[in-house]
Protein backbone atom coordinates (compact mmCIF):
# COMPACT_ATOMS: atom_id res chain seq x y z
CA UNK A 1 0.00 0.00 0.00
CA UNK A 2 3.10 2.16 0.91
CA UNK A 3 4.75 1.58 -3.02
CA UNK A 4 1.01 2.45 -4.38
CA UNK A 5 0.91 5.46 -2.55
CA UNK A 6 4.24 6.79 -3.63
CA UNK A 7 3.70 5.59 -7.01
CA UNK A 8 0.61 7.96 -7.20
CA UNK A 9 1.96 10.68 -5.53
CA UNK A 10 5.38 10.58 -7.91
CA UNK A 11 2.73 10.51 -10.61
CA UNK A 12 0.98 14.07 -9.86
CA UNK A 13 -2.36 12.46 -7.91
CA UNK A 14 -3.05 13.53 -4.31
CA UNK A 15 -2.92 11.07 -1.85
CA UNK A 16 -3.69 10.53 1.58
CA UNK A 17 -3.93 7.74 4.02
CA UNK A 18 -3.99 5.95 7.44
CA UNK A 19 -3.01 3.37 9.58
CA UNK A 20 -3.27 1.93 12.75
CA UNK A 21 0.36 1.38 13.17
CA UNK A 22 3.07 2.09 10.13
CA UNK A 23 6.27 0.44 10.58
CA UNK A 24 9.82 0.88 8.79
CA UNK A 25 10.70 0.51 5.88
CA UNK A 26 7.50 1.97 4.82
CA UNK A 27 7.14 4.75 7.46
CA UNK A 28 10.35 6.23 6.76
CA UNK A 29 9.60 6.29 2.41
CA UNK A 30 6.42 7.36 3.34
CA UNK A 31 8.30 10.63 5.39
CA UNK A 32 10.43 11.30 2.51
CA UNK A 33 7.49 12.10 0.19
CA UNK A 34 5.45 13.52 3.00
CA UNK A 35 2.95 11.30 2.64
CA UNK A 36 3.40 9.97 6.46
CA UNK A 37 0.02 11.04 8.59
CA UNK A 38 0.64 13.18 11.26
CA UNK A 39 -1.55 10.74 13.69
CA UNK A 40 -1.72 7.09 13.75
CA UNK A 41 -5.42 5.90 13.64
CA UNK A 42 -8.51 6.62 11.91
CA UNK A 43 -10.03 9.89 11.25
CA UNK A 44 -13.59 9.88 9.68
CA UNK A 45 -12.61 13.47 8.59
CA UNK A 46 -10.58 12.69 6.01
CA UNK A 47 -13.41 11.37 4.06
CA UNK A 48 -14.88 13.68 1.67
CA UNK A 49 -17.02 13.74 -1.57
CA UNK A 50 -13.60 15.45 -3.46
CA UNK A 51 -11.82 12.07 -3.36
CA UNK A 52 -12.00 9.88 -6.85
CA UNK A 53 -10.52 6.48 -4.60
CA UNK A 54 -10.67 5.44 -1.80
CA UNK A 55 -8.63 2.25 -1.45
CA UNK A 56 -8.84 -1.14 0.93
CA UNK A 57 -5.51 -2.55 2.45
CA UNK A 58 -6.05 -5.28 4.53
CA UNK A 59 -6.43 -3.95 7.98
CA UNK A 60 -9.70 -2.25 6.83
CA UNK A 61 -11.96 -4.49 8.73
CA UNK A 62 -16.33 -3.97 8.22
CA UNK A 63 -16.41 -1.56 11.14
CA UNK A 64 -13.72 0.69 10.10
CA UNK A 65 -14.78 4.26 10.82
CA UNK A 66 -12.99 5.86 7.67
CA UNK A 67 -14.72 3.06 5.55
CA UNK A 68 -18.09 3.25 6.75
CA UNK A 69 -17.91 6.96 5.87
CA UNK A 70 -16.84 6.42 2.88
CA UNK A 71 -19.65 4.06 2.57
CA UNK A 72 -22.23 6.35 4.15
CA UNK A 73 -20.64 9.12 1.09
CA UNK A 74 -21.66 6.54 -1.53
CA UNK A 75 -17.55 6.99 -2.67
CA UNK A 76 -15.82 4.70 -5.06
CA UNK A 77 -13.85 1.95 -2.76
CA UNK A 78 -11.71 -0.38 -4.38
CA UNK A 79 -9.54 -3.32 -2.82
CA UNK A 80 -5.57 -3.19 -3.42
CA UNK A 81 -6.30 -5.69 -6.41
CA UNK A 82 -9.41 -4.13 -8.06
CA UNK A 83 -7.37 -0.77 -8.47
CA UNK A 84 -4.29 -2.80 -10.15
CA UNK A 85 -7.18 -4.02 -12.50
CA UNK A 86 -8.93 -0.37 -12.76
CA UNK A 87 -5.79 1.26 -13.81
CA UNK A 88 -4.60 -1.28 -15.97
CA UNK A 89 -7.63 -2.37 -17.63
CA UNK A 90 -6.79 -1.07 -21.24
CA UNK A 91 -3.80 -3.24 -21.26
CA UNK A 92 -2.02 -6.46 -22.08
CA UNK A 93 -2.03 -7.73 -18.76
CA UNK A 94 0.48 -10.50 -18.01
CA UNK A 95 -0.09 -12.19 -14.43
CA UNK A 96 2.20 -14.37 -12.66
CA UNK A 97 0.47 -17.01 -10.90
CA UNK A 98 1.47 -20.53 -8.33
CA UNK A 99 3.02 -20.98 -5.05
CA UNK A 100 6.00 -20.11 -5.69
CA UNK A 101 8.40 -18.20 -7.72
CA UNK A 102 5.92 -15.58 -8.53
CA UNK A 103 8.17 -12.58 -7.41
CA UNK A 104 11.10 -14.18 -9.20
CA UNK A 105 9.44 -14.53 -12.39
CA UNK A 106 8.04 -11.60 -12.16
CA UNK A 107 11.04 -9.18 -11.44
CA UNK A 108 13.01 -11.40 -14.62
CA UNK A 109 10.43 -10.07 -17.07
CA UNK A 110 10.84 -6.28 -15.90
CA UNK A 111 14.63 -6.92 -15.32
CA UNK A 112 14.22 -7.75 -19.21
CA UNK A 113 11.84 -5.19 -20.22
CA UNK A 114 13.50 -2.17 -18.11
CA UNK A 115 16.99 -3.26 -20.28
CA UNK A 116 15.24 -3.57 -23.04
CA UNK A 117 14.35 0.26 -21.87
CA UNK A 118 10.02 -1.11 -22.81
CA UNK A 119 7.69 1.14 -20.76
CA UNK A 120 4.94 -1.34 -18.90
CA UNK A 121 3.04 -1.34 -15.56
CA UNK A 122 3.64 -3.08 -13.12
CA UNK A 123 3.14 -5.01 -9.45
CA UNK A 124 5.66 -7.49 -7.67
CA UNK A 125 5.99 -8.71 -4.06
CA UNK A 126 9.76 -7.69 -3.63
CA UNK A 127 12.26 -4.68 -4.18
CA UNK A 128 13.77 -5.05 -7.37
CA UNK A 129 16.91 -3.43 -8.35
CA UNK A 130 16.52 -0.88 -10.80
CA UNK A 131 12.74 0.30 -9.59
CA UNK A 132 11.88 2.47 -6.57
CA UNK A 133 8.18 1.14 -5.81
CA UNK A 134 6.79 -2.42 -6.14
CA UNK A 135 4.04 -1.11 -8.25
CA UNK A 136 4.28 1.19 -10.90
CA UNK A 137 1.63 2.85 -13.39
CA UNK A 138 2.93 4.22 -17.24
CA UNK A 139 0.44 6.18 -19.08
CA UNK A 140 0.75 5.01 -23.09
CA UNK A 141 2.58 1.66 -21.92
CA UNK A 142 0.83 -0.98 -23.77
CA UNK A 143 1.85 -4.24 -21.11
CA UNK A 144 1.36 -4.29 -17.52
CA UNK A 145 2.92 -7.43 -15.36
CA UNK A 146 1.13 -8.28 -12.17
CA UNK A 147 2.33 -10.48 -9.87
CA UNK A 148 -0.66 -12.76 -8.96
CA UNK A 149 -0.60 -13.45 -5.26
CA UNK A 150 -3.82 -16.33 -4.59
CA UNK A 151 -4.56 -14.64 -0.74
CA UNK A 152 -7.61 -12.72 -0.54
CA UNK A 153 -7.95 -8.92 -2.04
CA UNK A 154 -9.05 -7.47 1.53
CA UNK A 155 -10.84 -8.53 4.64
CA UNK A 156 -14.51 -6.93 3.00
CA UNK A 157 -13.54 -9.25 -0.56
CA UNK A 158 -12.91 -12.89 -0.17
CA UNK A 159 -11.81 -13.66 -3.58
CA UNK A 160 -8.11 -14.46 -4.79
CA UNK A 161 -6.24 -11.34 -5.63
CA UNK A 162 -5.31 -13.44 -8.90
CA UNK A 163 -9.12 -13.80 -9.68
CA UNK A 164 -9.19 -10.25 -10.13
CA UNK A 165 -5.71 -8.90 -12.37
CA UNK A 166 -7.88 -11.05 -15.55
CA UNK A 167 -5.13 -12.30 -17.11
CA UNK A 168 -4.51 -11.64 -21.02
CA UNK A 169 -1.27 -14.21 -20.47
CA UNK A 170 -1.19 -15.99 -17.46
CA UNK A 171 1.68 -17.94 -15.72
CA UNK A 172 1.34 -20.78 -12.78
CA UNK A 173 4.59 -21.77 -11.69
CA UNK A 174 3.27 -24.93 -9.80
CA UNK A 175 0.67 -25.95 -6.96
CA UNK A 176 1.83 -26.94 -3.62
CA UNK A 177 -0.72 -26.49 -0.60
CA UNK A 178 -0.74 -22.97 1.15
CA UNK A 179 -3.00 -20.65 3.48
CA UNK A 180 -5.05 -23.27 5.16
CA UNK A 181 -6.49 -20.56 7.12
CA UNK A 182 -8.19 -19.52 3.89
CA UNK A 183 -8.03 -22.79 2.06
CA UNK A 184 -8.77 -25.71 4.48
CA UNK A 185 -8.02 -28.62 1.88
CA UNK A 186 -5.54 -29.01 -0.86
CA UNK A 187 -8.61 -29.32 -3.42
CA UNK A 188 -10.08 -25.93 -2.41
CA UNK A 189 -6.21 -24.62 -3.08
CA UNK A 190 -5.98 -26.24 -6.36
CA UNK A 191 -9.79 -24.96 -7.27
CA UNK A 192 -8.58 -21.62 -7.42
CA UNK A 193 -5.91 -22.12 -9.79
CA UNK A 194 -8.73 -23.30 -12.25
CA UNK A 195 -10.55 -20.21 -11.95
CA UNK A 196 -7.77 -17.90 -12.10
CA UNK A 197 -6.79 -19.86 -15.37
CA UNK A 198 -10.38 -19.81 -17.06
CA UNK A 199 -10.28 -15.95 -17.01
CA UNK A 200 -8.18 -16.41 -19.90
CA UNK A 201 -10.14 -14.89 -23.07
CA UNK A 202 -10.07 -16.27 -26.84
CA UNK A 203 -6.18 -16.10 -27.58
CA UNK A 204 -5.26 -15.68 -24.27
CA UNK A 205 -1.51 -17.70 -23.04
CA UNK A 206 -1.59 -19.73 -20.39
CA UNK A 207 2.45 -20.54 -19.61
CA UNK A 208 3.03 -23.62 -17.17
CA UNK A 209 4.97 -25.56 -15.45
CA UNK A 210 4.58 -29.10 -17.23
CA UNK A 211 5.84 -31.24 -14.05
CA UNK A 212 3.17 -30.22 -11.92
CA UNK A 213 0.20 -32.73 -12.47
CA UNK A 214 -2.32 -30.30 -11.26
CA UNK A 215 -1.57 -27.79 -14.30
CA UNK A 216 -1.52 -30.54 -16.81
CA UNK A 217 -5.03 -30.99 -15.73
CA UNK A 218 -6.00 -27.28 -16.08
CA UNK A 219 -4.60 -26.79 -19.32
CA UNK A 220 -6.44 -29.47 -20.45
CA UNK A 221 -9.61 -28.01 -18.97
CA UNK A 222 -9.03 -24.80 -21.09
CA UNK A 223 -11.25 -24.49 -24.44
CA UNK A 224 -9.16 -25.11 -27.32
CA UNK A 225 -8.99 -21.40 -28.11
CA UNK A 226 -6.21 -20.77 -25.43
CA UNK A 227 -2.71 -20.69 -26.34
CA UNK A 228 -0.87 -23.62 -23.68
CA UNK A 229 2.86 -23.18 -23.43
CA UNK A 230 4.20 -25.70 -21.17
CA UNK A 231 7.64 -25.27 -20.05
CA UNK A 232 9.95 -27.85 -17.92
CA UNK A 233 13.13 -25.50 -17.50
CA UNK A 234 16.49 -24.73 -18.77
CA UNK A 235 19.20 -27.25 -18.67
CA UNK A 236 22.20 -25.78 -17.17
CA UNK A 237 25.98 -26.77 -16.00
CA UNK A 238 27.66 -25.55 -12.88
CA UNK A 239 31.13 -24.48 -13.20
CA UNK A 240 32.64 -22.76 -10.49
CA UNK A 241 30.04 -22.36 -8.31
CA UNK A 242 28.34 -20.63 -11.69
CA UNK A 243 25.74 -21.37 -13.76
CA UNK A 244 25.66 -21.28 -17.08
CA UNK A 245 23.22 -21.89 -19.96
CA UNK A 246 23.41 -23.11 -23.74
CA UNK A 247 21.20 -21.95 -25.89
CA UNK A 248 20.87 -22.17 -30.04
CA UNK A 249 24.73 -22.44 -29.56
CA UNK A 250 25.64 -19.95 -27.41
CA UNK A 251 26.98 -19.96 -23.49
CA UNK A 252 24.92 -17.68 -20.66
CA UNK A 253 26.60 -17.12 -17.52
CA UNK A 254 23.90 -16.19 -14.61
CA UNK A 255 23.92 -14.44 -11.52
CA UNK A 256 21.34 -17.17 -10.12
CA UNK A 257 20.90 -20.75 -9.56
CA UNK A 258 19.12 -23.75 -8.90
CA UNK A 259 16.48 -25.80 -10.54
CA UNK A 260 13.90 -24.05 -10.02
CA UNK A 261 15.06 -20.76 -10.90
CA UNK A 262 15.98 -22.64 -14.44
CA UNK A 263 12.00 -23.12 -14.00
CA UNK A 264 11.20 -19.28 -13.47
CA UNK A 265 14.01 -18.25 -16.24
CA UNK A 266 12.06 -20.37 -18.99
CA UNK A 267 8.55 -19.17 -17.33
CA UNK A 268 10.00 -15.39 -17.60
CA UNK A 269 11.36 -16.30 -21.22
CA UNK A 270 8.16 -17.68 -23.04
CA UNK A 271 6.37 -14.47 -21.76
CA UNK A 272 9.00 -12.22 -23.11
CA UNK A 273 9.09 -14.39 -26.58
CA UNK A 274 4.93 -13.70 -26.26
CA UNK A 275 5.45 -9.83 -26.41
CA UNK A 276 8.30 -10.45 -29.29
CA UNK A 277 11.38 -9.98 -27.46
CA UNK A 278 13.92 -11.88 -29.11
CA UNK A 279 15.65 -15.29 -27.49
CA UNK A 280 19.20 -13.63 -28.07
CA UNK A 281 17.62 -9.97 -26.37
CA UNK A 282 16.29 -11.86 -23.43
CA UNK A 283 20.27 -13.93 -22.55
CA UNK A 284 21.40 -10.78 -23.20
CA UNK A 285 19.28 -8.83 -20.77
CA UNK A 286 19.07 -11.59 -18.02
CA UNK A 287 22.57 -12.44 -17.36
CA UNK A 288 22.77 -9.23 -15.24
CA UNK A 289 20.39 -10.56 -12.88
CA UNK A 290 20.86 -11.08 -9.33
CA UNK A 291 17.31 -11.99 -8.41
CA UNK A 292 14.44 -9.71 -6.49
CA UNK A 293 15.56 -9.33 -2.37
CA UNK A 294 15.35 -12.20 -0.39
CA UNK A 295 14.88 -14.76 -3.58
CA UNK A 296 18.51 -16.68 -2.65
CA UNK A 297 19.82 -13.10 -1.79
CA UNK A 298 23.66 -13.42 -1.16
CA UNK A 299 24.35 -11.22 1.94
CA UNK A 300 28.48 -12.59 3.16
CA UNK A 301 30.92 -14.56 0.87
CA UNK A 302 34.02 -14.58 2.59
CA UNK A 303 36.55 -17.24 2.66
CA UNK A 304 35.09 -20.28 5.03
CA UNK A 305 31.27 -18.86 4.97
CA UNK A 306 28.80 -17.80 2.74
CA UNK A 307 25.16 -16.47 3.82
CA UNK A 308 22.32 -16.29 1.74
CA UNK A 309 19.11 -14.17 3.29
CA UNK A 310 15.81 -16.06 1.40
CA UNK A 311 11.87 -15.91 1.81
CA UNK A 312 11.31 -19.41 1.70
CA UNK A 313 8.48 -20.65 3.93
CA UNK A 314 5.91 -23.04 2.36
CA UNK A 315 7.16 -26.95 2.48
CA UNK A 316 7.95 -26.78 -1.50
CA UNK A 317 9.91 -23.35 -1.14
CA UNK A 318 11.93 -24.34 1.83
CA UNK A 319 12.84 -27.37 -0.41
CA UNK A 320 13.70 -26.46 -3.68
CA UNK A 321 15.57 -23.77 -2.05
CA UNK A 322 17.44 -26.11 0.26
CA UNK A 323 18.75 -28.27 -3.17
CA UNK A 324 19.62 -25.73 -5.21
CA UNK A 325 22.28 -24.05 -2.46
CA UNK A 326 23.25 -28.08 -1.70
CA UNK A 327 23.48 -28.92 -5.86
CA UNK A 328 25.61 -25.22 -6.50
CA UNK A 329 27.81 -26.09 -2.99
CA UNK A 330 28.36 -29.77 -3.31
CA UNK A 331 31.37 -29.95 -0.69
CA UNK A 332 30.21 -27.74 1.97
CA UNK A 333 28.61 -28.23 4.55
CA UNK A 334 24.85 -26.77 4.41
CA UNK A 335 23.40 -24.80 7.45
CA UNK A 336 19.87 -24.76 6.89
CA UNK A 337 17.31 -21.97 9.11
CA UNK A 338 13.85 -21.68 8.86
CA UNK A 339 11.23 -19.60 10.24
CA UNK A 340 7.94 -21.06 10.70
CA UNK A 341 6.08 -17.68 11.04
CA UNK A 342 3.04 -18.21 9.14
CA UNK A 343 -0.47 -19.05 10.05
CA UNK A 344 -0.16 -22.17 8.08
CA UNK A 345 3.49 -23.27 8.75
CA UNK A 346 2.36 -23.05 12.82
CA UNK A 347 -0.82 -25.37 12.40
CA UNK A 348 -0.05 -28.67 13.80
CA UNK A 349 -2.23 -30.54 10.72
CA UNK A 350 -0.30 -28.50 8.35
CA UNK A 351 2.63 -29.17 10.13
CA UNK A 352 3.32 -32.58 8.79
CA UNK A 353 3.57 -31.21 4.88
CA UNK A 354 6.93 -30.23 5.83
CA UNK A 355 7.97 -33.73 6.17
CA UNK A 356 11.36 -34.56 4.20
CA UNK A 357 11.96 -30.81 3.24
CA UNK A 358 14.74 -30.01 5.04
CA UNK A 359 16.34 -33.94 3.96
CA UNK A 360 19.31 -32.15 2.32
CA UNK A 361 19.97 -29.93 4.82
CA UNK A 362 23.44 -31.09 7.10
CA UNK A 363 22.47 -28.87 10.03
CA UNK A 364 18.63 -28.37 10.11
CA UNK A 365 17.32 -25.50 11.76
CA UNK A 366 13.85 -24.69 12.71
CA UNK A 367 13.06 -21.37 14.72
CA UNK A 368 9.97 -20.46 16.01
CA UNK A 369 8.20 -17.97 18.47
CA UNK A 370 5.74 -19.28 21.19
CA UNK A 371 4.50 -15.75 21.39
CA UNK A 372 3.21 -15.99 17.81
CA UNK A 373 1.40 -18.74 18.66
CA UNK A 374 -0.49 -17.42 21.26
CA UNK A 375 -0.76 -14.01 19.31
CA UNK A 376 -2.38 -16.46 16.77
CA UNK A 377 -4.44 -18.41 18.81
CA UNK A 378 -3.09 -22.10 18.24
CA UNK A 379 -2.28 -24.79 20.12
CA UNK A 380 1.56 -24.62 21.56
CA UNK A 381 4.34 -26.86 19.89
CA UNK A 382 7.40 -29.05 21.46
CA UNK A 383 10.62 -29.43 20.01
CA UNK A 384 9.89 -32.97 19.83
CA UNK A 385 6.62 -32.27 17.34
CA UNK A 386 8.57 -30.31 14.88
CA UNK A 387 11.01 -32.75 14.77
CA UNK A 388 8.69 -35.67 13.99
CA UNK A 389 7.18 -33.78 11.32
CA UNK A 390 10.38 -32.39 9.30
CA UNK A 391 11.78 -35.99 10.05
CA UNK A 392 14.85 -35.35 11.63
CA UNK A 393 15.96 -36.34 14.77
CA UNK A 394 19.10 -34.57 15.00
CA UNK A 395 17.95 -30.92 14.18
CA UNK A 396 17.81 -27.81 16.29
CA UNK A 397 14.73 -26.25 17.67
CA UNK A 398 15.22 -22.51 18.52
CA UNK A 399 12.22 -20.93 20.27
CA UNK A 400 14.50 -18.00 21.82
CA UNK A 401 15.76 -14.68 20.78
CA UNK A 402 19.22 -15.52 22.87
CA UNK A 403 19.41 -19.14 21.75
CA UNK A 404 19.51 -17.90 18.15
CA UNK A 405 21.71 -15.09 19.06
CA UNK A 406 23.95 -17.73 20.17
CA UNK A 407 23.71 -20.31 17.37
CA UNK A 408 24.55 -17.53 15.04
CA UNK A 409 27.43 -16.40 16.89
CA UNK A 410 28.89 -19.98 17.18
CA UNK A 411 28.31 -20.42 13.24
CA UNK A 412 30.53 -17.09 12.28
CA UNK A 413 33.50 -17.97 14.96
CA UNK A 414 33.66 -21.64 14.28
CA UNK A 415 32.54 -22.83 10.85
CA UNK A 416 35.50 -22.73 7.92
CA UNK A 417 33.59 -24.68 5.26
CA UNK A 418 29.92 -23.73 5.33
CA UNK A 419 27.04 -22.24 3.69
CA UNK A 420 24.28 -20.61 5.50
CA UNK A 421 21.02 -20.52 4.20
CA UNK A 422 18.39 -18.13 6.56
CA UNK A 423 14.70 -18.54 5.09
CA UNK A 424 12.07 -16.97 6.74
CA UNK A 425 8.90 -14.84 5.52
CA UNK A 426 9.28 -13.30 9.78
CA UNK A 427 12.14 -11.65 11.14
CA UNK A 428 14.01 -14.24 13.02
CA UNK A 429 12.72 -12.73 17.13
CA UNK A 430 13.57 -9.05 15.54
CA UNK A 431 17.69 -9.92 14.88
CA UNK A 432 19.42 -7.71 12.98
CA UNK A 433 21.22 -9.98 10.99
CA UNK A 434 23.85 -7.55 10.09
CA UNK A 435 24.83 -7.56 13.93
CA UNK A 436 26.73 -10.97 12.90
CA UNK A 437 27.23 -10.49 8.66
CA UNK A 438 28.71 -7.90 6.75
CA UNK A 439 26.75 -7.50 3.53
CA UNK A 440 28.26 -8.10 0.33
CA UNK A 441 26.16 -5.24 -0.96
CA UNK A 442 26.29 -2.26 -1.50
Amino acid sequence: MHNLAIALHKKGHKVTGSDDEIFEPSRGRLAKYGLLPADAGWNPGKITDSLDYVILGMHAKSDNPELNEAEKRGLKILSFPEFIYEQTRNKTRIVIGGSHGKTTITSMIMHVLNHLNYDFDYLVGSQITGFETMVDFNPGSEYAIIEGDEYLASPLDPRPKFHLYHPDIAVISGIAWDHINVFPTFENYVEQFHKFAALLPDGGTLIYYQGDEELKKIARSLPETVVKQPYPGFRAVTRDNQTIVKYEGKEYLLKIFGSHNLQNLEAAHLVCRSIGIATADFFNAIISFRGAARRLEMIVDRPGLTVFNDFAHSPSKLKATIEAVKEQYPGRKLIACMELHTFSSLRKEFLQEYSGAMDKADVPVVIFNPENLKHKKLAPLDAEEVKRAFGRNDMLVVTACEQLESFLEQTVQQENDAVLLMMSSGNFFGIDLSKYFVSTNS
